[in-house]
């Protein structure tokens, strides 16, 4: 098949990756493509997936910035710059024919724009419910019949079926064959994802501390303030050390050294692709019970899910995690999360909204 794929414009697709979802978008390329499907790659200028064709927008990612996800629902603006973004963005599309094209972006402009591309469109939603975005889609699938909503997760697409019909999960499943495994504990904690609130990286700072163990933090500033306040508590503190955001072979490398990997979540997770990468590593997960996290980590098993916001028992939890089978873990991580089942999903939808759509449109 011809997949045209629209990636999130708030940055570049290329390590170090800035989010789960980017990270996701050039997996998903590359497996494609490995599976014989022509891909396109539509996204912001300095993207660069090895072995995918990206095609340049010659949009700026920093344009957008203001258009960053805020979980507090707090936006600072920027429709007007993201809608001319993806309108330069669809009229490239359009001037190629595909099968289906596959929308990323959670901007309420791209699932709007996207309703005048004459193939048949999928919009995967990667964030929970927002009503700007909520409206966008009730308004593309009530206009046309082929335009396809899909969720993360089955947490998530429960949230997101409150507000429009979802037709899929497509989970974003994880390459286990290039992560390292590594059968011996390691010593310390880590954390890895963007430095705003709902990721946690101060809740996680905290449990290592009650634990009394060392911390590895690992992320980029999404609120400058917050990130700050991070770099502080390492100062005053040699048991934390904060990182910028890393490629991923070398985050990989450094879960697969800890003995644990925390995932304490403010929001509900819409999928956890750091507790499935840890797994992989054969690193068990100690995890706040929200979102989906508790369709990636099997609690006793691969790692422990407690209370929400419960710092006491999360770290009695590390304390318990390191003595889980880290076998347990990796086999776990190949078994259920690895992106040939995600790709197994996904060439079944493309086949099913693309033969859906014969009849409705013409050409692509």
């Amino acid at each position: 098949m011809k997949v045209a794929i629209v990636a999130p414009l708030v940055s570049a697709i290329r390590e170090p990756q800035r989010g789960g979802s980017q990270a996701f978008v050039s997996e998903l390329a590359r497996g494609l493509v490995g599976r014989g499907h022509d891909v396109h790659l539509y996204a912001a200028s300095g993207s660069e997936v090895s072995g995918v064709q990206v095609i340049d927008t010659g949009v700026d990612h920093r344009q957008l910035a203001a258009t960053l996800y805020r979980a507090s629902g707090v936006v600072a603006g920027g429709s007007a710059v993201a809608e001319r973004a993806f309108a330069r963005v669809y009229a490239v599309v359009r001037e190629s024919r595909y099968d289906v094209v596959h929308n990323h972006a959670f901007d309420a402009p791209a699932v709007r724009l996207a309703s005048a591309l004459r193939a048949p469109v999928v919009h995967t939603v990667h964030l929970p419910p927002d009503a700007e975005v909520a409206r966008a889609l009730r308004e593309a699938v009530r206009c046309d019949p082929s335009a396809t909503v899909a969720c993360v997760s089955a947490n998530q697409a429960g949230a997101w079926r409150q507000v429009v019909p979802v037709a899929a999960i497509l989970p974003p499943y994880i390459s286990t064959r290039r992560i390292h495994f590594s059968p011996t504990a390691g010593a310390g904690v880590v954390f890895a994802g963007r430095l705003s609130p709902e990721k946690g990286a101060a809740e996680a700072v905290a449990i290592a501390r009650i634990a009394g163990a060392k911390i590895d933090v690992f992320g980029d500033s999404y609120e400058a303030g917050y990130a700050r306040r991070l770099i502080e508590a390492q100062s005053a503190d040699p048991g934390v050390v904060v990182h910028p955001g890393v490629p991923q072979k070398t985050l990989w490398d450094a879960m697969a050294r800890a003995a644990v990997v925390l995932c304490p979540a403010k929001w509900e997770e819409p999928f956890g692709m750091v507790a499935a990468e840890a797994q992989a590593c054969g690193t068990p997960v100690v995890a706040f019970r929200r979102g989906a996290l508790e369709e990636v980590i099997v609690d006793g098993v691969t790692g422990f899910l407690v209370g929400p916001d419960d710092l006491h028992a999360a770290a009695d939890a590390v304390t318990r995690a390191p003595a889980l089978s880290r076998w347990a873990c990796r086999e776990h991580a190949e078994s259920r999360l690895d992106i040939e089942r995600s790709l197994d999903a996904h060439e079944h939808l493309y086949q099913r909204v693309a033969n859906a759509g014969l009849g409705t449109r013409t050409g692509g």
